[in-house]
């Protein structure tokens, strides 16, 4: 599987550990960026990882700022991308079992680091059940 991820300044810390993690686990990471932890608006990174899971290039992706919420905003602007806000890792399973979400964002500000490594987990481990759930997912798009 191949993963793309993204952060801004305030997901940095936490984004080395999924990075770390999860390419010990046999996943390829393509890292969008940043590579420090200098101010940087989380719209360009978000961007960078929804073009990657829209173009096909990656499977998935995750996307990581302070509340989770604008960079999940921004890539769910993307039709092919279906992103979800996770601070559980019961959230992370329903994402992908019902709504068969492509992207997580993680609200860095708001869980510890043995949190994410839980809430990833779940995320990545987890399947769309399809069935009556496929039907629902087929009517997000609105193009």
């Amino acid at each position: 599987m191949k993963i793309a991820i993204g952060c801004d300044h305030a997901g940095i810390d936490l984004k080395k550990m999924i990075v770390e993690l999860l390419s010990n686990e046999g996943l390829i990471i393509l890292d969008k960026g940043p590579f420090t932890s200098d101010s940087v608006d989380y719209p360009d990174y978000g961007h960078k990882v929804a073009e990657a899971v829209s173009n096909g290039e990656v499977d998935s992706g995750i996307v990581i700022c302070g509340s989770g919420n604008g960079i999940n905003m921004t890539v769910n602007k993307y039709q092919k991308v279906r992103g979800a806000l996770c601070w559980l890792p019961e959230i992370a399973s329903l994402a992908r079992q019902h709504n068969n979400a492509n992207v997580i964002a993680i609200p860095a500000r708001f869980l510890t680091t043995e949190e994410v490594k839980v809430i990833i987990n779940a995320f990545f481990n987890t399947e769309f059940e399809g069935g009556r759930h496929k039907r629902r997912v087929d009517k997000i798009a609105c193009c």
